[in-house]
Protein backbone atom coordinates (compact mmCIF):
# COMPACT_ATOMS: atom_id res chain seq x y z
CA UNK A 1 0.00 0.00 0.00
CA UNK A 2 1.55 3.53 -0.92
CA UNK A 3 1.86 5.74 1.66
CA UNK A 4 -0.41 9.44 0.86
CA UNK A 5 2.37 11.70 -0.33
CA UNK A 6 3.18 14.27 2.59
CA UNK A 7 3.17 18.43 1.78
CA UNK A 8 7.10 19.20 2.50
CA UNK A 9 8.36 21.57 4.98
CA UNK A 10 9.11 24.81 4.51
CA UNK A 11 12.85 25.94 4.06
CA UNK A 12 11.85 29.01 6.06
CA UNK A 13 9.43 29.16 8.61
CA UNK A 14 9.16 32.67 8.82
CA UNK A 15 8.37 33.25 5.15
CA UNK A 16 4.84 31.29 5.88
CA UNK A 17 4.76 32.85 9.33
CA UNK A 18 4.90 36.45 9.64
CA UNK A 19 4.50 36.37 13.69
CA UNK A 20 8.04 34.64 13.83
CA UNK A 21 10.74 37.10 14.92
CA UNK A 22 13.51 38.24 12.04
CA UNK A 23 16.76 38.72 12.05
CA UNK A 24 17.40 42.45 10.49
CA UNK A 25 19.25 42.96 7.23
CA UNK A 26 21.03 46.34 6.77
CA UNK A 27 20.90 47.71 2.97
CA UNK A 28 24.09 49.55 1.54
CA UNK A 29 23.21 51.09 -1.64
CA UNK A 30 26.23 52.21 -3.79
CA UNK A 31 23.94 52.86 -6.96
CA UNK A 32 25.84 56.78 -7.19
CA UNK A 33 29.41 54.82 -7.05
CA UNK A 34 29.61 51.99 -8.05
CA UNK A 35 26.37 51.77 -10.34
CA UNK A 36 27.55 54.86 -12.27
CA UNK A 37 30.66 52.63 -13.50
CA UNK A 38 28.33 50.81 -15.49
CA UNK A 39 28.16 51.10 -19.82
CA UNK A 40 25.83 53.57 -20.58
CA UNK A 41 25.31 54.94 -17.12
CA UNK A 42 25.36 58.43 -17.05
CA UNK A 43 24.19 61.06 -13.90
CA UNK A 44 24.06 64.80 -13.16
CA UNK A 45 25.00 66.18 -9.81
CA UNK A 46 20.91 67.01 -10.07
CA UNK A 47 19.95 63.00 -10.77
CA UNK A 48 22.50 61.99 -7.78
CA UNK A 49 20.82 63.79 -5.15
CA UNK A 50 17.23 63.24 -6.26
CA UNK A 51 17.79 59.53 -6.69
CA UNK A 52 19.85 59.87 -3.11
CA UNK A 53 16.57 61.55 -1.39
CA UNK A 54 14.33 58.29 -3.27
CA UNK A 55 16.59 55.50 -1.78
CA UNK A 56 16.04 57.56 1.88
CA UNK A 57 12.29 57.39 1.36
CA UNK A 58 12.65 53.84 0.29
CA UNK A 59 14.05 53.08 3.50
CA UNK A 60 17.68 51.64 2.74
CA UNK A 61 20.37 52.58 5.82
CA UNK A 62 23.16 53.77 3.82
CA UNK A 63 24.00 55.41 0.47
CA UNK A 64 27.41 55.41 -0.88
CA UNK A 65 27.76 58.43 -3.27
CA UNK A 66 31.17 58.46 -4.50
CA UNK A 67 35.36 59.39 -3.84
CA UNK A 68 35.47 63.08 -2.57
CA UNK A 69 38.49 63.47 -4.43
CA UNK A 70 37.53 62.07 -7.83
CA UNK A 71 36.12 64.56 -9.52
CA UNK A 72 34.03 67.88 -9.12
CA UNK A 73 30.56 66.17 -9.21
CA UNK A 74 31.25 64.48 -5.95
CA UNK A 75 32.86 67.07 -4.23
CA UNK A 76 29.67 69.08 -5.44
CA UNK A 77 27.56 66.16 -3.85
CA UNK A 78 29.06 65.72 -0.34
CA UNK A 79 28.43 69.33 0.15
CA UNK A 80 24.92 69.66 -0.81
CA UNK A 81 24.47 66.75 0.86
CA UNK A 82 25.15 68.47 4.32
CA UNK A 83 21.88 70.38 3.92
CA UNK A 84 19.67 67.99 2.91
CA UNK A 85 17.12 66.25 5.93
CA UNK A 86 18.31 62.65 5.48
CA UNK A 87 15.14 60.99 7.63
CA UNK A 88 16.92 57.64 7.92
CA UNK A 89 19.87 57.03 5.79
CA UNK A 90 23.41 57.60 6.08
CA UNK A 91 25.58 58.89 3.37
CA UNK A 92 28.94 57.00 2.40
CA UNK A 93 32.11 58.85 1.34
CA UNK A 94 34.09 55.90 -0.61
CA UNK A 95 37.96 55.65 -1.07
CA UNK A 96 40.84 53.87 -0.62
CA UNK A 97 43.91 53.06 1.76
CA UNK A 98 46.73 55.81 2.33
CA UNK A 99 49.88 55.36 0.02
CA UNK A 100 52.36 53.31 0.91
CA UNK A 101 55.22 55.11 2.69
CA UNK A 102 52.72 58.10 3.50
CA UNK A 103 50.98 58.61 6.64
CA UNK A 104 47.25 59.07 6.35
CA UNK A 105 47.42 62.64 8.08
CA UNK A 106 49.47 63.25 5.11
CA UNK A 107 47.59 61.93 2.17
CA UNK A 108 45.38 63.73 -0.31
CA UNK A 109 42.94 60.30 -0.26
CA UNK A 110 42.15 60.01 3.12
CA UNK A 111 41.92 63.42 4.36
CA UNK A 112 39.41 64.15 1.78
CA UNK A 113 37.16 60.77 2.95
CA UNK A 114 37.17 62.66 6.69
CA UNK A 115 36.67 66.24 4.70
CA UNK A 116 33.41 65.15 3.32
CA UNK A 117 31.95 65.14 6.82
CA UNK A 118 30.01 61.98 6.37
CA UNK A 119 28.96 60.02 9.01
CA UNK A 120 30.32 56.95 7.33
CA UNK A 121 33.26 56.22 5.99
CA UNK A 122 34.02 53.21 3.37
CA UNK A 123 37.85 52.40 2.45
CA UNK A 124 38.55 49.98 0.32
CA UNK A 125 41.95 47.85 0.13
CA UNK A 126 43.67 45.14 -1.07
CA UNK A 127 43.18 41.37 0.47
CA UNK A 128 44.21 39.36 -2.32
CA UNK A 129 48.24 38.74 -2.30
CA UNK A 130 48.06 38.96 -6.02
CA UNK A 131 47.47 42.52 -6.20
CA UNK A 132 49.59 43.45 -3.20
CA UNK A 133 52.58 42.09 -4.56
CA UNK A 134 52.24 42.92 -8.61
CA UNK A 135 49.70 45.64 -8.64
CA UNK A 136 50.64 47.86 -5.33
CA UNK A 137 54.51 46.46 -5.12
CA UNK A 138 54.65 46.57 -1.47
CA UNK A 139 55.33 44.66 1.06
CA UNK A 140 52.54 42.20 2.91
CA UNK A 141 53.11 43.98 6.30
CA UNK A 142 53.07 47.47 4.48
CA UNK A 143 49.66 47.00 3.09
CA UNK A 144 48.37 45.85 6.50
CA UNK A 145 49.78 48.74 7.70
CA UNK A 146 48.02 50.75 5.21
CA UNK A 147 44.58 49.11 5.93
CA UNK A 148 45.00 49.86 9.74
CA UNK A 149 45.78 53.05 9.50
CA UNK A 150 43.80 54.63 6.96
CA UNK A 151 40.37 52.94 8.86
CA UNK A 152 42.32 54.33 12.72
CA UNK A 153 42.52 57.94 11.27
CA UNK A 154 38.83 58.13 9.32
CA UNK A 155 37.44 56.51 12.76
CA UNK A 156 39.10 59.16 14.84
CA UNK A 157 37.26 62.29 13.23
CA UNK A 158 34.49 63.60 15.78
CA UNK A 159 31.99 63.57 13.06
CA UNK A 160 32.63 59.29 11.50
CA UNK A 161 30.25 57.35 13.34
CA UNK A 162 31.40 54.45 11.38
CA UNK A 163 34.44 53.05 9.20
CA UNK A 164 33.77 50.16 7.09
CA UNK A 165 36.79 48.00 5.26
CA UNK A 166 35.99 46.97 1.92
CA UNK A 167 37.90 44.11 1.26
CA UNK A 168 38.76 44.01 -2.45
CA UNK A 169 39.00 40.29 -4.08
CA UNK A 170 38.25 38.79 -1.07
CA UNK A 171 37.00 35.37 -2.10
CA UNK A 172 39.53 35.07 -4.55
CA UNK A 173 42.11 36.46 -2.08
CA UNK A 174 40.92 34.14 0.58
CA UNK A 175 40.93 30.83 -2.19
CA UNK A 176 44.76 32.31 -3.01
CA UNK A 177 45.85 32.62 0.49
CA UNK A 178 43.36 32.14 3.51
CA UNK A 179 45.64 33.05 6.19
CA UNK A 180 46.57 36.53 4.80
CA UNK A 181 43.65 37.82 3.82
CA UNK A 182 42.45 37.22 7.04
CA UNK A 183 45.16 39.20 8.36
CA UNK A 184 43.79 42.12 6.45
CA UNK A 185 40.50 41.93 8.00
CA UNK A 186 42.32 41.76 11.46
CA UNK A 187 43.97 45.09 10.62
CA UNK A 188 40.75 46.57 9.76
CA UNK A 189 39.43 45.42 12.58
CA UNK A 190 42.30 46.62 14.72
CA UNK A 191 41.71 49.96 13.48
CA UNK A 192 38.53 50.50 14.12
CA UNK A 193 36.19 49.07 11.44
CA UNK A 194 32.84 47.76 12.05
CA UNK A 195 31.94 46.26 9.01
CA UNK A 196 33.73 43.98 7.41
CA UNK A 197 32.87 43.88 3.68
CA UNK A 198 33.78 40.94 1.72
CA UNK A 199 33.93 41.81 -1.92
CA UNK A 200 33.48 39.38 -4.94
CA UNK A 201 34.90 42.38 -6.94
CA UNK A 202 35.17 39.64 -10.07
CA UNK A 203 31.78 38.49 -9.52
CA UNK A 204 33.09 34.79 -10.49
CA UNK A 205 32.48 33.16 -7.04
CA UNK A 206 29.48 30.47 -6.92
CA UNK A 207 27.07 30.42 -3.93
CA UNK A 208 28.57 27.24 -1.70
CA UNK A 209 32.12 29.01 -1.68
CA UNK A 210 30.57 32.22 -0.61
CA UNK A 211 28.79 30.02 1.96
CA UNK A 212 32.28 28.20 3.33
CA UNK A 213 34.08 31.62 2.93
CA UNK A 214 31.81 33.47 4.97
CA UNK A 215 31.15 30.44 7.33
CA UNK A 216 35.32 30.23 7.90
CA UNK A 217 35.77 33.58 8.16
CA UNK A 218 32.86 34.33 10.90
CA UNK A 219 34.69 31.57 13.24
CA UNK A 220 37.84 32.68 12.62
CA UNK A 221 37.54 36.22 13.57
CA UNK A 222 34.75 34.82 16.66
CA UNK A 223 32.12 37.14 15.09
CA UNK A 224 28.44 37.19 16.51
CA UNK A 225 25.66 37.23 14.48
CA UNK A 226 22.98 39.46 15.92
CA UNK A 227 19.55 37.77 17.46
CA UNK A 228 15.95 38.96 15.79
CA UNK A 229 15.43 42.08 17.56
CA UNK A 230 18.97 42.85 18.78
CA UNK A 231 21.32 45.75 18.18
CA UNK A 232 23.90 44.53 15.34
CA UNK A 233 27.41 44.22 17.35
CA UNK A 234 30.70 45.09 15.54
CA UNK A 235 32.54 44.32 13.97
CA UNK A 236 30.03 42.14 11.70
CA UNK A 237 30.47 40.45 7.66
CA UNK A 238 28.85 42.87 5.13
CA UNK A 239 28.87 41.30 1.43
CA UNK A 240 29.26 43.32 -1.84
CA UNK A 241 28.78 40.86 -4.92
CA UNK A 242 29.16 41.52 -8.92
CA UNK A 243 27.06 39.46 -10.96
CA UNK A 244 29.38 38.19 -13.68
CA UNK A 245 28.72 34.58 -13.06
CA UNK A 246 25.16 35.26 -13.04
CA UNK A 247 24.37 34.44 -9.53
CA UNK A 248 25.09 37.47 -7.49
CA UNK A 249 21.62 37.80 -5.74
CA UNK A 250 22.42 34.27 -4.64
CA UNK A 251 25.98 35.08 -3.60
CA UNK A 252 24.44 37.79 -1.72
CA UNK A 253 21.32 35.36 0.13
CA UNK A 254 24.23 32.92 0.88
CA UNK A 255 25.97 35.17 3.19
CA UNK A 256 23.86 36.54 4.96
CA UNK A 257 22.54 32.97 5.61
CA UNK A 258 26.21 32.53 6.64
CA UNK A 259 26.24 35.48 9.27
CA UNK A 260 26.91 38.63 7.15
CA UNK A 261 24.55 41.50 8.75
CA UNK A 262 24.48 43.93 5.90
CA UNK A 263 23.75 43.48 2.03
CA UNK A 264 25.60 45.84 -0.65
CA UNK A 265 24.54 46.68 -4.19
CA UNK A 266 23.17 48.86 -6.32
CA UNK A 267 19.19 49.52 -7.39
CA UNK A 268 18.42 47.65 -11.05
CA UNK A 269 22.04 45.75 -10.98
CA UNK A 270 23.91 48.85 -12.76
CA UNK A 271 27.71 48.91 -12.35
CA UNK A 272 30.63 47.64 -14.38
CA UNK A 273 31.29 44.46 -16.86
CA UNK A 274 27.88 42.46 -15.73
CA UNK A 275 26.70 44.32 -13.02
CA UNK A 276 26.46 44.81 -9.41
CA UNK A 277 24.14 42.71 -7.23
CA UNK A 278 20.82 43.62 -8.08
CA UNK A 279 19.25 45.25 -4.38
CA UNK A 280 15.92 45.12 -5.78
CA UNK A 281 15.45 41.23 -6.05
CA UNK A 282 17.76 40.73 -2.64
CA UNK A 283 15.67 43.41 -1.14
CA UNK A 284 12.25 41.76 -2.12
CA UNK A 285 13.72 38.11 -1.67
CA UNK A 286 14.69 38.70 1.66
CA UNK A 287 11.63 40.21 3.15
CA UNK A 288 9.17 38.19 1.04
CA UNK A 289 10.99 34.70 1.51
CA UNK A 290 13.42 34.50 4.10
CA UNK A 291 13.41 35.15 7.57
CA UNK A 292 14.92 38.37 7.34
CA UNK A 293 13.33 42.06 7.58
CA UNK A 294 15.35 45.14 5.80
CA UNK A 295 14.37 48.68 5.28
CA UNK A 296 13.42 51.16 7.49
CA UNK A 297 10.98 49.42 9.66
CA UNK A 298 7.05 50.42 10.06
CA UNK A 299 7.78 52.04 6.41
CA UNK A 300 5.60 50.67 3.03
CA UNK A 301 9.31 50.98 1.42
CA UNK A 302 8.62 47.35 -0.11
CA UNK A 303 5.68 49.25 -2.02
CA UNK A 304 7.90 51.80 -3.39
CA UNK A 305 10.76 49.14 -4.87
CA UNK A 306 9.21 49.14 -8.59
CA UNK A 307 9.04 53.18 -8.68
CA UNK A 308 12.61 53.44 -6.91
CA UNK A 309 13.99 51.04 -9.48
CA UNK A 310 12.25 52.92 -12.73
CA UNK A 311 12.92 56.00 -11.05
CA UNK A 312 16.66 55.41 -11.42
CA UNK A 313 16.34 54.22 -14.82
CA UNK A 314 14.72 57.15 -16.10
CA UNK A 315 17.78 59.08 -14.62
CA UNK A 316 20.27 56.78 -15.83
CA UNK A 317 19.16 57.66 -19.01
CA UNK A 318 18.98 53.18 -19.01
CA UNK A 319 15.98 51.44 -20.74
CA UNK A 320 14.17 48.82 -18.25
CA UNK A 321 14.64 45.30 -18.37
CA UNK A 322 11.13 43.79 -18.86
CA UNK A 323 12.63 40.52 -17.44
CA UNK A 324 13.71 42.03 -14.42
CA UNK A 325 12.64 39.94 -10.89
CA UNK A 326 10.07 41.74 -8.92
CA UNK A 327 9.84 45.35 -10.70
CA UNK A 328 10.65 44.50 -14.22
CA UNK A 329 7.79 45.63 -16.54
CA UNK A 330 7.25 41.82 -17.54
CA UNK A 331 7.52 40.64 -14.12
CA UNK A 332 3.89 39.61 -14.13
CA UNK A 333 2.94 40.08 -17.16
CA UNK A 334 0.83 36.84 -19.09
CA UNK A 335 0.83 36.07 -22.32
CA UNK A 336 -0.13 32.41 -23.02
CA UNK A 337 -4.03 31.65 -23.36
CA UNK A 338 -3.29 28.80 -20.60
CA UNK A 339 -1.53 30.91 -18.09
CA UNK A 340 -3.98 34.04 -18.66
CA UNK A 341 -7.10 31.71 -18.02
CA UNK A 342 -5.87 30.45 -14.88
CA UNK A 343 -4.69 33.35 -13.23
CA UNK A 344 -7.97 34.96 -14.18
CA UNK A 345 -9.37 31.99 -11.48
CA UNK A 346 -6.25 32.15 -9.00
CA UNK A 347 -3.78 34.37 -9.25
CA UNK A 348 -0.79 32.51 -7.36
CA UNK A 349 -1.39 29.46 -9.75
CA UNK A 350 0.95 31.79 -11.61
CA UNK A 351 2.78 34.38 -9.91
CA UNK A 352 4.71 33.48 -6.93
CA UNK A 353 3.72 36.55 -5.21
CA UNK A 354 1.08 39.59 -5.09
CA UNK A 355 2.57 41.97 -7.41
CA UNK A 356 0.77 44.82 -5.81
CA UNK A 357 3.16 44.38 -2.98
CA UNK A 358 6.11 45.46 -4.90
CA UNK A 359 4.48 48.26 -6.05
CA UNK A 360 4.21 46.61 -9.85
CA UNK A 361 1.36 45.30 -11.70
CA UNK A 362 -0.21 42.32 -13.52
CA UNK A 363 0.00 42.67 -17.21
CA UNK A 364 -2.16 40.70 -19.67
CA UNK A 365 -0.60 40.63 -23.01
CA UNK A 366 -2.25 39.87 -26.07
CA UNK A 367 -0.66 38.25 -28.95
CA UNK A 368 -0.86 35.26 -31.09
CA UNK A 369 -0.31 32.90 -28.07
CA UNK A 370 -3.08 33.98 -26.46
CA UNK A 371 -6.77 32.79 -25.78
CA UNK A 372 -9.92 34.72 -25.58
CA UNK A 373 -9.21 34.90 -21.42
CA UNK A 374 -6.39 37.31 -22.61
CA UNK A 375 -8.80 39.54 -24.31
CA UNK A 376 -11.39 39.63 -22.01
CA UNK A 377 -8.82 40.30 -18.96
CA UNK A 378 -7.18 42.73 -20.65
CA UNK A 379 -9.88 45.25 -21.67
CA UNK A 380 -13.09 43.16 -21.01
CA UNK A 381 -14.33 45.66 -18.11
CA UNK A 382 -13.18 48.76 -20.09
CA UNK A 383 -15.06 47.99 -22.89
CA UNK A 384 -17.74 45.58 -21.22
CA UNK A 385 -17.62 42.95 -23.30
CA UNK A 386 -16.27 40.75 -21.12
CA UNK A 387 -19.40 38.32 -21.53
CA UNK A 388 -19.32 38.68 -25.18
CA UNK A 389 -17.18 35.01 -26.43
CA UNK A 390 -17.79 35.83 -30.27
CA UNK A 391 -16.66 39.29 -29.87
CA UNK A 392 -13.43 38.31 -27.71
CA UNK A 393 -13.31 35.60 -30.57
CA UNK A 394 -13.19 38.20 -33.01
CA UNK A 395 -10.61 40.28 -31.68
CA UNK A 396 -8.55 37.44 -31.37
CA UNK A 397 -8.91 36.36 -34.88
CA UNK A 398 -7.73 39.99 -36.36
CA UNK A 399 -4.67 40.82 -33.74
CA UNK A 400 -3.55 36.46 -34.88
CA UNK A 401 -4.00 37.82 -38.59
CA UNK A 402 -2.03 41.02 -37.98
CA UNK A 403 0.57 38.66 -36.13
CA UNK A 404 1.12 37.26 -38.95
CA UNK A 405 1.98 40.15 -41.08
CA UNK A 406 4.19 41.54 -38.33
CA UNK A 407 2.56 43.59 -35.80
CA UNK A 408 3.60 42.87 -32.23
CA UNK A 409 0.76 44.53 -29.71
CA UNK A 410 2.82 43.46 -26.21
CA UNK A 411 4.32 47.01 -26.24
CA UNK A 412 1.48 49.09 -27.99
CA UNK A 413 -1.31 49.17 -26.37
CA UNK A 414 -2.56 52.32 -27.47
CA UNK A 415 -2.39 50.37 -30.77
CA UNK A 416 -4.56 47.46 -29.65
CA UNK A 417 -6.78 49.86 -28.08
CA UNK A 418 -7.56 51.40 -31.06
CA UNK A 419 -8.16 47.88 -32.69
CA UNK A 420 -10.57 46.91 -30.62
CA UNK A 421 -12.41 50.16 -31.24
CA UNK A 422 -12.34 49.69 -34.75
CA UNK A 423 -13.79 46.42 -34.35
CA UNK A 424 -16.47 47.08 -31.85
CA UNK A 425 -17.53 49.60 -34.38
CA UNK A 426 -17.17 53.07 -31.65
CA UNK A 427 -13.95 54.20 -33.13
CA UNK A 428 -14.39 58.08 -33.98
CA UNK A 429 -12.75 59.91 -36.39
CA UNK A 430 -10.82 63.03 -35.91
CA UNK A 431 -9.85 64.12 -39.26
CA UNK A 432 -9.39 62.43 -42.51
CA UNK A 433 -6.38 62.32 -44.76
CA UNK A 434 -6.24 63.71 -48.15
CA UNK A 435 -2.35 63.09 -48.89
CA UNK A 436 1.27 63.42 -47.47
CA UNK A 437 4.28 64.20 -48.79
CA UNK A 438 8.16 63.98 -47.58
CA UNK A 439 11.49 65.58 -49.71
CA UNK A 440 14.60 64.82 -48.89
CA UNK A 441 17.44 66.46 -50.08
CA UNK A 442 21.20 66.17 -49.87
CA UNK A 443 23.53 68.00 -51.52
CA UNK A 444 26.96 66.80 -51.71
CA UNK A 445 29.05 67.77 -48.27
CA UNK A 446 26.29 69.43 -46.81
CA UNK A 447 23.87 67.89 -44.76
CA UNK A 448 20.30 66.63 -46.02
CA UNK A 449 17.44 68.41 -45.16
CA UNK A 450 13.70 66.98 -45.31
CA UNK A 451 10.34 68.94 -45.57
CA UNK A 452 7.17 67.32 -44.88
CA UNK A 453 3.42 68.20 -46.60
CA UNK A 454 0.18 67.15 -44.52
CA UNK A 455 -2.77 68.10 -46.11
CA UNK A 456 -6.50 66.45 -44.11
CA UNK A 457 -9.63 67.27 -43.75
CA UNK A 458 -10.64 68.68 -39.86
CA UNK A 459 -14.03 68.62 -39.47
CA UNK A 460 -15.30 71.47 -42.32
CA UNK A 461 -12.08 72.65 -42.60
CA UNK A 462 -8.83 71.90 -44.80
CA UNK A 463 -5.53 71.48 -43.53
CA UNK A 464 -3.01 71.87 -45.47
CA UNK A 465 0.79 72.27 -43.67
CA UNK A 466 4.75 72.19 -44.08
CA UNK A 467 7.48 71.51 -41.85
CA UNK A 468 10.67 71.18 -41.79
CA UNK A 469 12.56 68.40 -39.41
CA UNK A 470 15.47 66.00 -38.64
CA UNK A 471 14.53 63.11 -41.37
CA UNK A 472 11.11 62.20 -42.63
CA UNK A 473 9.92 61.31 -39.33
CA UNK A 474 10.20 64.45 -37.45
CA UNK A 475 9.12 66.40 -40.28
CA UNK A 476 5.84 64.63 -40.75
CA UNK A 477 5.06 65.10 -37.21
CA UNK A 478 6.42 68.28 -36.95
CA UNK A 479 3.33 68.88 -40.24
CA UNK A 480 0.81 66.90 -38.49
CA UNK A 481 0.96 68.80 -35.41
CA UNK A 482 0.31 71.93 -37.30
CA UNK A 483 -2.48 70.80 -38.94
CA UNK A 484 -4.01 69.59 -35.58
CA UNK A 485 -2.69 71.99 -33.58
CA UNK A 486 -5.41 74.79 -32.94
CA UNK A 487 -8.25 72.37 -33.23
CA UNK A 488 -7.54 69.49 -30.51
CA UNK A 489 -4.11 71.51 -28.62
CA UNK A 490 -4.34 68.55 -26.03
CA UNK A 491 -1.81 67.26 -28.64
CA UNK A 492 1.13 69.30 -27.04
CA UNK A 493 1.29 67.30 -23.80
CA UNK A 494 2.13 64.29 -25.86
CA UNK A 495 5.58 63.67 -26.80
CA UNK A 496 7.76 61.05 -28.51
CA UNK A 497 9.97 59.70 -26.11
CA UNK A 498 11.23 56.26 -27.75
CA UNK A 499 11.19 54.51 -31.60
CA UNK A 500 12.43 51.48 -32.62
CA UNK A 501 12.39 50.06 -35.90
CA UNK A 502 12.73 45.83 -36.71
CA UNK A 503 12.75 44.36 -39.99
CA UNK A 504 10.12 41.91 -40.26
CA UNK A 505 11.21 39.47 -43.30
CA UNK A 506 15.39 39.84 -43.51
CA UNK A 507 15.23 37.63 -46.35
CA UNK A 508 13.42 40.60 -48.30
CA UNK A 509 16.65 42.42 -47.87
CA UNK A 510 16.04 46.00 -48.28
CA UNK A 511 12.46 46.07 -49.43
CA UNK A 512 11.65 43.97 -46.17
CA UNK A 513 8.85 44.93 -44.08
CA UNK A 514 9.27 46.90 -41.20
CA UNK A 515 7.97 47.50 -37.85
CA UNK A 516 7.87 50.81 -35.65
CA UNK A 517 7.39 50.63 -32.25
CA UNK A 518 7.18 54.32 -30.77
CA UNK A 519 6.65 55.15 -26.68
CA UNK A 520 4.94 58.33 -26.24
CA UNK A 521 5.07 60.08 -22.25
CA UNK A 522 1.85 61.81 -21.56
CA UNK A 523 2.70 65.46 -19.87
CA UNK A 524 -0.52 66.62 -18.49
CA UNK A 525 -1.27 64.69 -15.36
CA UNK A 526 -5.26 64.76 -16.13
CA UNK A 527 -4.50 63.11 -19.28
CA UNK A 528 -2.20 60.62 -18.00
CA UNK A 529 -4.81 59.48 -15.77
CA UNK A 530 -6.66 58.13 -18.55
CA UNK A 531 -3.77 56.92 -21.04
CA UNK A 532 -0.82 55.96 -18.72
CA UNK A 533 1.70 58.47 -17.94
CA UNK A 534 3.51 56.22 -21.15
CA UNK A 535 2.20 54.18 -24.08
CA UNK A 536 3.27 52.28 -26.88
CA UNK A 537 1.85 52.67 -30.93
CA UNK A 538 2.68 50.36 -33.80
CA UNK A 539 3.19 50.30 -37.92
CA UNK A 540 3.87 48.05 -40.08
CA UNK A 541 4.84 48.82 -43.52
CA UNK A 542 7.49 47.87 -46.63
CA UNK A 543 7.69 51.72 -46.33
CA UNK A 544 9.43 53.02 -43.19
CA UNK A 545 7.84 56.33 -43.38
CA UNK A 546 4.47 54.83 -43.95
CA UNK A 547 5.07 52.52 -40.75
CA UNK A 548 6.68 55.88 -38.69
CA UNK A 549 2.58 57.75 -39.97
CA UNK A 550 0.69 54.73 -38.45
CA UNK A 551 2.44 55.00 -35.31
CA UNK A 552 2.80 57.97 -35.05
CA UNK A 553 -1.13 58.94 -35.70
CA UNK A 554 -2.63 56.12 -33.71
CA UNK A 555 -0.87 57.79 -30.67
CA UNK A 556 -2.76 61.50 -31.70
CA UNK A 557 -5.75 59.15 -32.09
CA UNK A 558 -5.46 57.34 -28.60
CA UNK A 559 -4.74 60.59 -25.99
CA UNK A 560 -7.68 62.24 -28.30
CA UNK A 561 -10.29 59.32 -28.12
CA UNK A 562 -9.34 58.69 -24.21
CA UNK A 563 -9.66 62.57 -23.77
CA UNK A 564 -13.37 62.18 -24.77
CA UNK A 565 -14.17 59.18 -23.86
Amino acid sequence: MTAAPTQAAPLRPSAVDPALPKRRVEIYDTTLRDGTQGIGVSVTLVDKLNIAQRLDRLGVDYIEAGFPLSNPKDVAFFEQARDIDWQHAKIAAFGMTRRKGVGPEDDAGTNALVDAHTPIVTIVGKTWDLHVDEVLRVSREENLAMIQDSVRFCAQASHVEQVMYDAEHFFDGYKANPDYALETLRAAVAGGATRLVLCDTNGGSLPQWITQACTEVHQALNLVTPEPGTPTPAPALAIHCHNDSGVAAANTLAAIDAGAVQAQGTINGIGERCGNVDLTTVIANLILKLPYDCLLPGTTGLHQLTEVARFVDEAANLAPRDGQPYVGNGAFAHKGGMHVHAVRRVAHSYEHVDPEVVGNSRRILVSELAGVSNVAETLGKKFNIEDDKELQRKVLNRVQDLEHEGYQFESARASFELLLRDTLGNAPTFWTLDRYRCAILKLDDQPSTTEATVKLTVGDHSEHRVAEGDGPVNALDAALRKALRDHYPLINNVHLIDYKVRVVNPTAESAAKVRVIATFRSADDTLAEKTGRTFGTIGVNENIVDASWQALTDALRYVLTEANA
